[in-house]
């Protein structure tokens, strides 16, 4: 019997880089709006009293991008400079450029379509948007095929927003954080080791109230009866007083918080993040692509466990190296499961764009509680309408 300990952790709306990815995403979002083809790669920033949105946009769309901060600021509750951030009266810089000529060049058209290497088609009219590896995951640890740690450390921090904006607890401000640590015996969930739950407040709330709150709202509306023991360590604001928090706490900045918008650190990360980008950036399309292909895989019964590592070139189309790993959880080998995703996905980036309807404007709402495992949100990336034709093919190979 092997035990190991796994710990993740999530962070509200109201944390400084959440506000960021999520203004980055409002602006992406208002782009697609008018005008699906927008390239886009916006970056925001904050600190006490100031949001500065910076980047590269190329789009046909007017927006009021100083609009687009104040709304999306004050909608997740920061308004009134006592909260450390007011979007009514905070100072709002914009300084933007066009994209690159250099990198439209590759992605307008890819090294295959210039060259007609192979058999051309339309997917392989555009290339890739930058170089780099990206990682997809799924198990069959959670319902929504993600890791136990992150997906309930989401929960914690979806529920405390939700009690917070609906006056439940009226108390707790917009930052805060969670974390769970999850005991695992011969890679199985066995038990919760550790609950950690950090949240902002209003100074007139005594401690021992918001503790009592956040473990009764919170912690016991969300982590599972059977995954406690008397042994689970449960820490509500471990350092005390969390008065000052969000910008003016802490600066804050889009895409500082990739493992959380990922799957909490239970498998490799290519290092690109995903907020503010359009999907001709395979940092964020191929990867939203290898959780599609990943969590079918999963859905089909083929595997229990699956790891999709894929990698570009700037301006080409066609990846160049794809890696499977279901950590003899199949018994099927990788390269088998390999050549059932050359046949049933096609992980150019239009094929992706297309497979995954990501022209339509939908990102805003995944820049909070992650990006995988959503699926209340109609998320494309997390159907899995492929697994019953991937199971086919697998009895085919027997």
């Amino acid at each position: 019997m092997i035990k190991r300990l796994f710990t993740s952790e999530s962070v509200t709306e109201g944390h400084p880089d959440k506000i960021c990815d999520k203004i980055s995403d409002s602006i992406l979002d208002a782009l697609l709006i008018q005008d699906p083809m927008s390239r886009v790669a916006c970056e925001t920033c904050t600190n006490t009293g100031f949001v500065l949105v910076m980047g590269e946009i190329t789009s046909k769309a007017e927006v009021d991008y100083k609009a687009i901060v104040r709304k999306t600021v004050l909608d997740i509750g920061y308004d009134s400079k006592e909260k450390g951030l007011d979007g009514n009266t905070c100072d709002v810089f914009i300084k933007l450029d066009k994209q690159s000529p250099d990198i439209a060049m590759g992605v307008d058209s890819s090294l295959e379509n210039k060259e007609s290497i192979g058999e051309a088609d339309k997917y392989d009219l555009i290339g890739a948007g930058d170089q780099g590896m990206m990682f997809g995951y799924a198990c069959k640890e959670t319902p929504a095929l993600m890791p136990m740690p992150i997906y309930l450390a989401h929960k914690l921090t979806d529920r405390l927003t939700k009690v917070r904006k609906s006056g439940e607890l009226g108390y707790l401000r917009p930052d805060g954080k969670a974390q769970v640590t999850v005991e695992y015996v011969d890679d199985k969930v066995s038990r919760i080791d550790t609950i950690v739950v950090s949240t902002q407040h209003s100074p007139d709330v005594d401690m021992d109230t918001l503790r009592e709150d956040v473990k009764k709202y919170i912690i016991d509306g969300v982590i599972p009866p059977h995954l406690i023991d008397g042994e689970t360590k449960i820490y509500i604001n471990p350092t005390g007083r969390f008065v000052v928090g969000g910008p003016q706490g802490d600066s804050g900045l889009t895409g500082r918080k990739i493992i959380v918008d990922s799957y909490g650190g239970y498998c490799p990360h290519g290092g690109g993040a995903f907020s503010g980008k359009d999907s001709t950036k395979v940092d964020r399309s191929a990867c939203y692509m290898a959780r599609y292909v990943c969590k079918n895989i999963v859905a089909s019964g083929i595997a229990e466990r699956c790891q999709l590592d894929v990698a570009y070139a700037i301006g080409v189309a066609k990846p160049v190296s794809i890696n499977v790993n279901t950590f003899g959880t199949s018994k099927y080998s990788n390269e088998q499961i390999a050549q059932i995703i050359d046949k049933v996905f096609d992980l150019r980036p239009l094929a992706i764009i297309e497979e995954l309807n990501l022209r339509k404007p939908q990102f805003a709402k995944t820049s909070n509680y992650g990006h995988f495992g959503r699926e209340d949100q109609g998320f494309r990336w997390e159907k899995t309408d492929k697994a019953q034709i991937i199971a086919q093919m697998a009895e085919e190979l027997n």
